[in-house]
């Protein structure tokens, strides 16, 4: 199987290859020099965490007040 780079630098995976990896939306790319790597991300509930921290009303200054006070009293 072959894929080709395209100007903008896209490679477009064979469907033999891709079906595989049935729901996975994102792959985490590396390399060891000579090959490139492509390993799937599972889904990530961190989304689900930040949409209930906004449901509560829990923004970044309040966890970094609270990261401050854990530090004080540790």
């Amino acid at each position: 199987m072959l894929a080709k780079k395209t100007t903008k630098n896209q490679i477009t995976l064979p469907k033999t290859v891709i079906t595989r990896f049935a729901g996975v939306e994102y792959f985490d790319v590396s390399t060891d020099g000579e090959c490139i790597i492509l390993r799937p991300l599972q889904q990530s509930r961190a989304d689900e965490v930040r949409a209930r921290l906004a449901e509560l009303g829990i923004d970044e200054g309040d966890v970094a007040a609270a990261v401050s006070w854990a530090r004080k009293t540790a």
